[in-house]
Formats: C-alpha cells, structure tokens, sequence
C-alpha cells in the first residue's frame, strides 16, 4: 500500500504509553508507523512528560475517557473522539491497553469499517479471575467474550488470563500471545552500595536504624493499602526492639481516605504517603522489603522492580504474583483473608540472619531476569510484525503465526 501507516495506542489514563509503551513505540516506529497516543491527558495517573513524547515523535489526542465502564454519557463522547482520530489521521493499526481504553478502542475500530484498523489488545489483566466478584464476570467477562471477535491480536501477561483468552473467538486468523510483562528495565532497577543506600534513606530522612517497609501503587482499594495501614500497630507489637517505617509510593482517589486513616490509628509517625514519584528506584532502594499487598494484578511490576534492587517481597496471593514468587525463597505469599500473615511474614524478613537475607535477594534478582524488557521486546517485534503483514496482505501466512510459552518460559510457534 502506498498510503502512510499510522498506529493509534489508546489508553484511559495519560501518561500510559511513557510509563509502559516507550519500547513498543519505537518497535513500530521501525516498521515505518508515525505512531499516536489518546488518552485522558487532564487526569493523568502517570507522570505524562510530553516533551519526551514529542521528541520521539508521538502524536498526542485528548480524549474524555474515564475509567469507570458505568460512566457511559461521558465515554459515549469519547467513543466519538476516537472515531474522529481514525477517520482524519487513517489510522491503520490500533494498540488497545486498560479495560476502558480496549472497550472504547474495538468499538471505535468496528465503528470505522471503512478505514478498517487491525486491532491489537493488551490486557494487562481480566478483571474477572478464580475468585472475582460475580458483577465482574456479568459484565467484564461478557464484554471481553464479545469483543474479541472485533480483535486481531490478543495479548495476556499471565497463565491464568492467556488460558482463557485462548477459549475466545477473535476475528478470522486472530492470534492470542503471552507476554512476560511490560518489560522490566534493569539498567535503572539493579542494587545500590551500602553506601549509596545510606545516602538516600538519609535524603528522604530514614534513619539508618529504621525496618522500612514500602508499598509502591496507585492508591485505590485494589492496590489494598489500608489493610498494611491497619497491621501497623499489631507489627510494631511484633518487633518492640526495633524502629518501623511504613511508605508509600503513589496517588489516587483513595488518598484522603488513607490520609484520615493514619491521623485516626495515630500513626503519623509511622506512616508515610510519598505520593506519585517518578524517581521510584530511589524509594526501593532505601527499602528493607516491599509489601504487596494487592487483591488483583495482572502480573505486579512494582515486585519484579523490587527484586531486581534486591529488596525481598512480601505478596498477596493472587493470578499475577503467582507468575514469580517463590515462598521463602524470594519472599514471602499472604494470604488477603488472613491480614496477619502480612505481619508474621514482615517479623520474618526483619529477623532475617545477614546470610539468609541475601540468599532471597539473589534469588530475587534470578528471579527478575526472566523478565527483562528485551524478553518482552522479542515477542512484541514478532507481534507488530504480524499484525503488520495481516494489514499488508491479510492472506499471507506470517499473518497467522501463534507464539506460545514453552517449559523454559520462552516463545515457540504453535503447530
């Protein structure tokens, strides 16, 4: 085809594609893709940094998504929006992330059946799951059945989300992949010296005598804060001797409600909101462990950057975690219905022999290499290409090439 190709990402929240999708820009950018992003710039979740964006090259579109499926006046005019990029820019492919962006974005897609985008959709992870509440599989599950068949490429980040997205029907030749995640970036997660660390808790005011505890997260009831908020006074019970600092890294809806909490239980002195911080790696560093205490995860990058700095992690048990923790060896699994075992297992890794400790942070960091970025990168080359030669000639049989996990971890082609 003579005419340009342009790629459209579509994200609720701003500030998406810095945070996840820079790798994956430039990938389609060598394919010859001017490449644009729509999003919700004016409530960004996410450091947006439109210079970077624009000195890659990135094509910015304010959409009035929201994040709420239930807020449907508002994201019918974002539906509209949508429709308008594809339409004036021609977009010829589509990149769909987050459970709104990949509802509007299909819709959008089977609405402009002239300009006939292909469609890919990363879902970072199924809001219905082995024990999600009902209401999410009425309505999540029904609505990611349904739109799959307007779907050329489906990507999963977990056994559990993969498996099932492989019983859907996706449009003709469609494909299902798994990806080890967004791709961790170990030049800038990877230890620090003593010395360094020192330097750093001093900077944030962290005496050297403190177990600093670290949650790193939106703050929504997901990501499950509040429950490490209320243990405080039963951890400090726990380790009398020592001094105890809990941080978190974040923002959100739920920070008033965090804020009041900790003024309620007086525990200002022990409990400590960071907000957003695009320099994370400087928090983790300080940190003795990381608590993750999350009722859902796709797959959980804030512990896989922790492990790869080396800082144990104590995880809730859930389809993401699953993918990498190892109890014991790498940290430790809690259980959500049992909010003492998040205590028992900080007592654990405070109690922790020097010889012990280190043994779980080199497997942390064992753990973290399956995960690098270039890993992801591969798979995800491997996907714009097909979806490339699916827009260039639907017919050809690279069009159709299906990559699976093998035992190792890696990709093969299916038979």
């Amino acid at each position: 085809m003579g005419m340009e190709k342009k790629a459209l990402f579509v994200a609720t929240v701003g500030g998406f594609v810095t945070q996840f999708e820079m790798e994956n820009v430039s990938l389609l950018q060598e394919l010859g893709y001017e490449v644009h992003s729509a999003a919700n710039f004016r409530e960004p979740v996410y450091s947006v940094k439109e210079q970077e964006l624009k000195e890659k090259g990135v094509i910015l579109h304010q959409v009035d998504m929201e994040k709420s499926p239930y807020m449907w006046r508002q994201n019918r005019k974002a539906l509209r929006q949508l429709c308008a990029i594809i339409r004036e820019e021609k977009i010829s492919l589509l990149h769909c992330h987050t459970p709104v962006g990949g509802l509007l974005g299909r819709l959008a897609a089977l609405l402009c059946r002239e300009e006939d985008p292909g469609v890919i959709y990363t879902a970072h992870g199924f809001h219905f799951y082995r024990g999600a509440p009902m209401v999410n599989w009425l309505f999540y599950y029904n609505a990611e059945r349904l739109l799959a068949r307007h779907t050329d490429i489906l990507i999963t980040i977990n056994r559990e989300d993969y498996e099932r997205a492989g019983k859907f029907r996706l449009r003709r030749g469609g494909c299902v992949y798994r990806i080890p995640g967004e791709g961790l970036h170990r030049e800038r997660f990877r230890p620090v010296t003593e010395e360094a660390k020192k330097q750093l808790r001093r900077r944030l005011g962290v005496g050297e005598d403190v177990f600093f505890l670290l949650s790193v997260g939106e703050l929504s009831g997901n990501k499950n804060h509040r429950e490490i908020i209320e243990l405080m006074p039963d951890v400090k019970e726990r380790l009398k001797d020592r001094k105890i600092l809990y941080g978190i890294c974040g923002d959100g809806f739920y920070r008033g409600e965090l804020a009041g909490l900790v003024e309620k239980r007086n525990l200002q002195e022990d409990v400590r909101l960071y907000g957003y911080c695009p320099d994370v790696e400087s928090y983790l560093a300080c940190a003795d462990c990381l608590v993750f205490p999350s009722v859902r995860e796709g797959l959980g990058m804030a512990a896989l950057e922790a492990m790869a700095m080396g800082v144990p992690v104590i995880a809730a048990d859930n389809r993401g975690t699953r993918e990498y923790m190892r109890d014991g060896r790498n940290g430790y699994i809690c259980d959500i219905r049992e909010p003492e075992s998040f205590a028992g297992a900080i007592e654990k890794i405070c109690r922790m022999k020097p010889e012990e400790l280190k043994a779980m942070q080199e497997e942390g960091r064992r753990t973290a290499e399956k995960f690098d970025v270039m890993n992801t990168s591969a798979v995800m080359g491997r996907v714009y290409e097909a979806a490339d030669a699916r827009r260039t000639a639907a017919a050809e049989p690279a069009a159709r090439i299906r990559y699976l996990p093998s035992q190792n971890g890696s990709m093969r082609k299916a038979q």
